[in-house]
């Protein structure tokens, strides 16, 4: 992570420069270095900034600072999941150092009573999702007329999670509202159309470039079929002796099919979903943070606010539809200036993703096999399996390579017959066989390739020994 300046240059205060001392956090990124000194003067700010840039301290830092422990609402937060406000409520929690100010998270999934006793005790910031901010504003524990500060995080995932009718709600009975801070990583035209109507002076700052580059984080994409990412994610995980990591699929039913499959070869991890009660993915994510497990496989929606400072991997199970959530998953490693690796299992239908993610968004990428296992293991946890439909073509046949050529002496007759008399098959499982002078390609079904390339390997024809590969 590039940055640009200490803190301490600003004078932010013997209880917020603790609470920034406490996070490890020296100098400020580039979003910060942004957002933080025109927001302490009052300013409207849109802020894009992808996730991993230090962007809740961009508007944490300005709002806290502003902020006295009375017990009156003086600052409202808007987050898209239960997880990304938990997050930053924990993240301001961390910035106040000890301040005193009352911050809570407000958000369905919870006991309706218990939340509506905190607020009425009195708080100072909360922290919220729109659905459950609107319903307690509703039931009168939440006075929208008192609030001075309001911001909006993660913006475009709003709207795609169809919360801006919520928002705009609320928007329309912040009668006190003097400062409004939008950050996205993205802005939709819905998103920049319903900003100037309710912030028409603002200052557009920016992560830009740098961002982008995620310079921090070494990314791999490793071509491999469905049949063997769980071998590869083996590989990973027994390589990998240092920080956390988080496994990301696209469905649930796959999160608990993975967390079952490693179970059964003696890998320890832990699954995270929307279908999970609320108290038991804040378990699992709380535990996570304080490193009471290592590896935790997870969907994108519950990911959101997964923001733990010692994850060394992350794991592309199944590549994303869309580049965004690509960012966003491989942003949860590399933290705030620390080294992260994210690794890509790209089956043949995922490599228009792959070259769309490097051309859009200049990602740097690169090819590579499975990493090796280290010295200290004998053998793969998972076992590699043949996986003939990842190399097959549309029609089931796959090519195999033979160590003769088209002045050999041999004819395709004479080959045809003895891989014939060597597998009992009929003979359309045989395709396409071409002689070159640099070798022979010999065309197989793919239900008869392991008990060809079994068979013809190392037998001989003609005097030759034969040599087969894929």
């Amino acid at each position: 992570m590039i940055t640009k300046q200490g803190f301490s240059e600003w004078s932010l205060g013997s209880s917020i420069e603790k609470g920034i001392a406490s996070l490890g956090w020296e100098k400020a990124t580039w979003i910060q270095f942004e957002a933080i000194p025109a927001a302490r003067t009052g300013r409207n700010i849109i802020g894009q900034a992808r996730t991993g840039s230090g962007k809740t301290g961009a508007f944490g830092i300005p709002v806290i600072e502003r902020c006295e422990p009375n017990g009156s609402l003086q600052a409202l937060v808007l987050a898209p999941t239960r997880e990304l406000a938990s997050q930053v409520r924990d993240e301001f929690d961390d910035i106040q150092g000890d301040k005193g100010l009352t911050i809570i998270s407000v958000y369905g999934g919870t006991d309706v009573d218990k939340q509506a006793k905190k607020l009425d005790a009195g708080v100072d910031i909360i922290v919220g999702t729109p659905g459950r901010v609107m319903d307690m504003s509703k039931r009168g524990h939440i006075d929208l007329a008192s609030p001075a500060h309001f911001i909006l995080d993660e913006a475009d995932r709003m709207l795609d999670m169809g919360f801006m009718p919520d928002i705009m709600w609320v928007i329309e009975r912040l009668t006190n509202r003097k400062q409004t801070m939008l950050f996205s990583a993205t802005f939709p035209q819905e998103i920049l159309d319903a900003a100037n109507e309710f912030m028409p002076e603002h200052l557009h700052v920016s992560s830009g470039e740098f961002e982008l580059d995620v310079p921090d984080i070494e990314q791999y994409a490793v071509r491999i079929g469905r049949a063997n990412k769980l071998w590869a994610l083996g590989r990973i995980l027994t390589q990998s002796d240092e920080g956390q990591t988080i496994v990301f699929c696209n469905t649930k039913r796959m999160v608990d099919m993975l967390v079952e499959r490693l179970a059964k070869h003696r890998f320890t991890a832990t699954g995270l979903h929307g279908d999970m009660p609320q108290n038991k993915r804040e378990r699992i994510v709380n535990e996570f943070k304080d490193e009471g497990f290592e590896v935790i496989i997870a969907t994108d929606v519950a990911a959101r606010g997964l923001d733990v400072d010692n994850v060394s991997i992350v794991v592309n199970y199944d590549l994303p539809d869309d580049l965004d959530s690509y960012v966003h998953r491989i942003g949860r490693t590399g933290r705030i200036g620390r080294k992260g690796e994210a690794w890509s299992f790209v089956t043949r239908n995922d490599i228009p993703t792959v070259n769309k993610l490097r051309s859009s968004l200049g990602m740097d990428i690169v090819d590579c096999e499975v990493p090796e296992l280290p010295d200290s293991v004998s053998r793969d946890p998972v076992r590699q399996v043949d996986d003939w439909s990842e190399v097959a073509d549309v029609f089931g046949m796959v090519p195999f390579n033979l160590n003769i050529n088209s002045d050999s002496g041999i004819s395709k007759q004479e080959l045809v017959e003895h891989t014939m008399s060597l597998v009992k098959m009929p003979e359309l499982a045989l395709g396409d066989l071409k002689f070159s002078a640099a070798g022979c390609i010999l065309e197989v079904h793919a239900s008869k390739a392991a008990y060809v390339r079994d068979a013809l390997g190392g037998s001989t024809l003609s005097g030759v020994a034969l040599e087969i590969s894929l």
